[in-house]
């Protein structure tokens, strides 16, 4: 009788590496879970309160309503750029009957205007200018479910009225995106 041998000593051998292979490139992909999408985060226009000489005393006040949008268009993007966001532009929301005191004065009705725009949050930004070159960052973050108070972070900045939207990204940047996301 004659012998039959195979030019490979372990055929199997081949079809399991192969298997193996196949398993550890698969395996860890199967045990990863989907990372959720970012919370959606509606950034209402940005609001000033001038407390500076030049209205308290003179009752004198400059048009700063384009510093104000681009302050808007500033923070947009820094919460943007992070991915810890997925904006929603909620400048032109319909705010007429908080108009005469401004959102800021509303106990929180930003959340609810969040809500109706399908966010997660609401974002509110103050400008407070305090004199010619002096000015406050404040930024409130809230839950658009329950109206509750999330993250308030605040800043002094140095600079004439060009400086604001500098101001608002830095606060965004180094305090706000600063504090790890709630899980």
């Amino acid at each position: 009788m004659r012998q039959v041998t195979s030019k490979q000593p372990f055929p199997a051998v081949g079809a399991l590496l192969a298997l193996a292979l196949t398993l550890a490139c698969v395996a860890p992909t199967a045990g990863e879970t989907t990372k959720p999408p970012p919370p959606r985060i509606a950034v209402f226009a940005f609001e000033l309160e001038d407390a500076s000489p030049e209205v308290t005393y003179l009752g004198g006040a400059g048009n700063q309503a384009a510093t104000m949008a681009e302050v808007g268009r500033a923070a947009r993007l820094e919460l943007s750029q992070s991915g810890r966001y997925s904006v929603i532009d909620a400048s032109t929301a319909d705010t007429s009957q908080v108009a005469a005191k401004g959102l800021r004065n509303c106990g929180g009705c930003e959340a609810a205007l969040a809500l109706k725009l399908g966010a997660d949050q609401s974002l509110l930004g103050i400008v407070i200018k305090a004199t010619q070159t002096d000015y406050y960052v404040v930024i409130q973050i809230r839950d658009a479910r329950t109206g509750k108070l999330l993250d308030q972070q605040q800043a002094n900045f140095a600079g004439s009225e060009q400086g604001w939207p500098s101001g608002a990204r830095m606060l965004i940047r180094h305090q706000v995106l600063a504090i790890p996301p709630s899980s």
